[in-house]
């Protein structure tokens, strides 16, 4: 996202364009990467970098609601972040616990309901606490719904599903061999949600880094090189904007690209026409 396509429109206009041309996504998730280096280029502390990303926190739900979408998956605690030096994970903790403070009024009166996935046992006695008095307190709202991947890793998570299917073949209530795609998927956290339309990683970083690998198959891929703080309502509307220029096709083929499909098949089997197209010499 070398430029905005937009100089013209302000956030309000891009927004009503959007939901205009319609088919927006359902689901976007965020990697949110780059509180790190944000910090150092500053010369401060990793710490402060992930303080400063509430703010892009705050676009992002407040870009979501704007648009209409129904589900927002924040990658915000990795299974792999609990090898990160204590004083920072102690530091995360904190900062969680006080972005729920802080933040849960206004995601209330915005009528956002509030998720979370991922191994919630594993948090520390105080920070769970305050997450589920957060999750009943926004269990009402008919908005966004804001699911946090915390204490979260994607493979670890179809490893549950597995487990829980196992499970229930020792059980005597399934099959083995009936054992399908549906049925995994109901040991996922949530497996009501859909599946996401649109992935956005920020810093430049063009991995998955284990996050909803089950649920990415099909999902469009966003990179930009913003680093997370500096992330804003307009960066995730380019986003979508970008999104809506694609084509989805899941596996399939276009239509029109379809049409002339029977007749080329003949072709195919032609080994002296595919000699002269290749230009392959005997």
């Amino acid at each position: 996202m070398a430029t905005d396509p937009y100089p013209n429109l302000d956030d309000d206009g891009l927004a009503d364009q959007l939901v205009a041309r319609g088919s927006l996504p359902r689901h976007v998730a965020i990697i949110m990467d780059g509180n790190g280096r944000w910090a150092r280029r500053r010369f401060l502390p990793r710490a402060a970098g992930h303080r400063a990303g509430r703010h892009a926190v705050r676009a992002a739900v407040r870009a979501c609601s704007r648009l209409g979408i129904e589900v927002l998956t924040l990658y915000t605690f990795s299974h792999e972040n609990f090898a990160r030096p204590p004083a920072e994970v102690r530091a995360l903790w904190s900062f969680l616990e006080e972005a729920l403070h802080v933040e849960r009024e206004e995601l209330r009166r915005a009528g956002v309901r509030l998720l979370v996935s991922g191994e919630v046992d594993l948090l520390p006695e105080q920070p769970r606490r305050v997450l589920l008095e957060a999750l009943a307190y926004l269990d009402g709202g008919r908005g966004l719904t804001l699911n946090l991947a915390l204490a979260y890793g994607g493979r670890q998570e179809i490893v549950r599903a597995a487990r829980l299917a196992a499970e229930r073949v020792a059980a005597g209530e399934l099959a083995p061999e009936a054992l399908d795609e549906a049925d995994l998927r109901q040991g996922l956290y949530h497996p009501e949600l859909p599946d996401p339309d649109l992935i956005i990683r920020t810093s430049g970083e063009r991995r998955l880094s284990n996050f909803l690998v089950w649920q990415a198959a099909y999902a469009e891929l966003f990179i930009t090189p913003i680093l997370w703080p500096d992330f804003r309502e307009r960066h995730l509307m380019l986003a979508v904007d970008d999104y809506l220029s694609r084509e989805r096709r899941f596996g399939a083929v276009s239509p029109g690209d379809g049409e002339n499909a029977g007749a080329a098949a003949a072709d195919v089997w032609d080994a002296e026409r595919w000699k002269k197209l290749l230009r392959v010499r005997p």
